[in-house]
């Protein structure tokens, strides 16, 4: 089994005016693509080339020495793209659990989204900023380059089931916001898929 681009649940236009579509379009069919292939480039032969790419990116330390750097990069990548589509949508709203477990966690819903926001801005260099369900608890975290919380502290340097994403390398916005980061993370409550979110949240309880 090899690894293939999963189309978007919606048209490159169908975030504007917050996510562009050109960027849209190249973010996907360009960038995403090239993690699709090279981490297939680099799985073919071994006994790991039928793992789904979530439990893949779980076993990094368990990858030949000369594979880990690349399915690090490149299945980290295709993981975080391929949940990052799936949790952007128009028209959704925070509501129900996990509006309840933001607000026990984080105090409200606007101190949740301060926190986000702060680390998506600080993460220097490329990486994402997360949601993520850790233990009992809701936490904030970010991880630098294509790296994943499910790849575990010893690898990201954090740990958690991703909730939500967001992408902060500079393809990801600078056609459209240019160096202004924050406007492109403020600009992201307006795509949150919550509904996914909601989903993903009741997975991991």
């Amino acid at each position: 089994m090899s690894y293939s681009l999963p189309s978007l649940p919606y048209a490159y236009d169908a975030l504007e005016p917050h996510f562009d579509k050109q960027t849209m379009e190249i973010h996907h069919t360009k960038h995403h693509q090239t993690y699709v292939n090279n981490a297939n480039a680099a799985l073919e032969g071994t006994e790991f080339a039928n793992l789904p790419v979530d439990e893949l990116i779980t076993k990094l330390d368990q990858l030949p020495a000369d594979k880990k750097g690349p399915l690090r990069n490149n299945a980290g990548g295709h993981a975080n793209h391929s949940l990052f589509w799936k949790g952007l949508k128009t028209g959704t709203t925070l509501q129900g659990d996990l509006k309840a477990a933001i607000e026990k966690d984080f105090g409200s819903v606007e101190k949740f989204q301060e926190e986000f926001e702060k680390a998506a801005a600080t993460r220097f260099g490329s990486g994402w900023a997360w949601l993520v369900k850790k233990g009992d608890k809701l936490a904030v975290v970010s991880t630098a380059n294509q790296d994943n919380p499910l790849m575990g502290e010893a690898v990201a340097g954090v740990s958690g089931f991703p909730i939500i994403g967001l992408d902060v390398w500079e393809h990801a916005y600078y056609l459209k916001y240019q160096n202004k980061r924050p406007d492109y993370i403020k600009a992201f409550w307006n795509v949150v898929n919550w509904d996914e979110a909601a989903a993903r949240f009741a997975t991991a309880q």
